[in-house]
């Protein structure tokens, strides 16, 4: 994708591996700045404080770190150390345990003098796969909305919650990647932006929506079922962080809701992963699927700019107001319409036979 009209993407190694660029998305939509991580310690603080996010970029700055560990990390023993700290960087995540053991898996048959190169080697194919992964779920989707804006023969509306575009990946995105690619093509649309409290990762999408040039629109995100009620959305695209072998879907808290009301107001609801977000060791996504639990912080507070353009934070409720802050949800199977993926659409009943070759991996 283009930031200020220059090709950018996510995350790059830098000096044949020896570091690796961000995006700071902690500034965004205010500032653009990129960080230089050179530990895997600093991977790890980028996974932890959501300099990076979303599940696909979680994994390859999750392999990166590993790369960065072979700095200091000669032995099997301090090696797997530092591999378990960056897997446990972000629980919910399935990318990041699956890029982790991806990297170990062809780290540890090897000499140590030997590793560096294959790591950073390895690192990169899974960086450059990320980005074909993400085309492919763009042209998925991009059939889908093709037959609607067919049907409706009139500009389509999407509604999407949290942010699944190229920045929740290393390029292209997931949710967003159909909605680029169909705006890249002619289909007139319009996206309905959930704000996504309390990260307010939907003001990423904003940012990102702005600088292709697609029509949008931010609202709060109570307003999606008002919407849906009144006929003002065609179809929700969500992204996922983890996806059980039936379909059962975590993604940000508030997805939820969305599929529900989707689901009662007859609204097509699909789900953009690669197959790297389905974790084909569960079943049950609300009985099986570890969620996030975050600070009190995210919550009595909100990050903006104030008058004289610096960042600020503003407190909403007195310190030792009671807080929980689960960080995603779960949303059953039978609330998803479709899942757009590297292979193609796939009903939820689907998914487990059209990915039935990488089954091997966790028998």
């Amino acid at each position: 994708m283009k930031v200020h009209g220059l090709p950018t993407r996510s995350i790059r190694s830098l000096e044949g591996g020896e570091s690796v660029e961000i995006i700071d998305q902690t500034l965004l939509p205010f500032r653009f700045e990129r960080r230089v991580l050179t530990t895997w310690e600093d991977a790890v603080e980028a996974i932890r404080n959501m300099r990076v996010r979303g599940a696909p970029l979680i994994g390859i700055t999750g392999a990166w770190g590993v790369v960065l560990a072979l700095k200091t990390c000669h032995d099997n023993e301090s090696l797997l150390k530092a591999a378990e700290v960056i897997r446990n960087a972000r629980p919910t995540a399935v990318n990041l345990s699956w890029a982790v053991t991806r990297m170990l898996g062809a780290l540890l048959p090897r000499e140590p003098k030997d590793r560096f190169f294959t790591a950073v080697r390895l690192a990169e194919e899974m960086t450059q796969e990320d980005v074909e992964r993400c085309r492919r779920i763009g042209e998925a989707g991009l059939g889908v909305l093709r037959e609607l804006y067919q049907e409706k023969r009139r500009p389509l509306n999407v509604l999407t919650h949290c942010n699944a575009g190229w920045l929740a990946t290393v390029d292209y995105g997931t949710a967003l990647s159909p909605i680029y690619q169909a705006h890249d093509e002619g289909i007139p649309l319009h996206v309905w932006v959930e704000e996504t409290r309390p990260r307010n990762q939907g003001l990423l999408t904003e940012w990102e929506l702005r600088e292709h040039g697609v029509a949008h629109t931010l609202i709060v995100d109570n307003a999606g079922g008002h919407l849906m009620q009144h006929g003002d959305v065609d179809a929700v695209i969500v992204g996922a962080d983890r996806i059980t072998r039936r379909g059962d879907v975590a993604n940000k808290i508030g997805t939820y809701l969305k599929a529900l009301a989707a689901f009662d107001n007859g609204v097509p609801f699909y789900v953009a992963a690669p197959s790297s977000t389905v974790d084909w060791r569960l079943l049950s996504g609300r009985q099986e699927i570890e969620i996030e639990n975050r600070g009190a912080d995210e919550v009595l507070g909100v990050h903006g700019m104030d008058k004289s353009g610096k960042p600020a934070t503003v407190r909403l409720a007195p310190e030792g107001t009671p807080v929980a802050n689960p960080a995603f949800d779960v949303t059953p199977s039978r609330l998803v319409t479709a899942f757009f993926t590297e292979r193609g659409v796939f009903k939820p009943e689907e998914l487990y036979s059209g990915f039935a070759d990488q089954l091997s991996a966790y028998q």
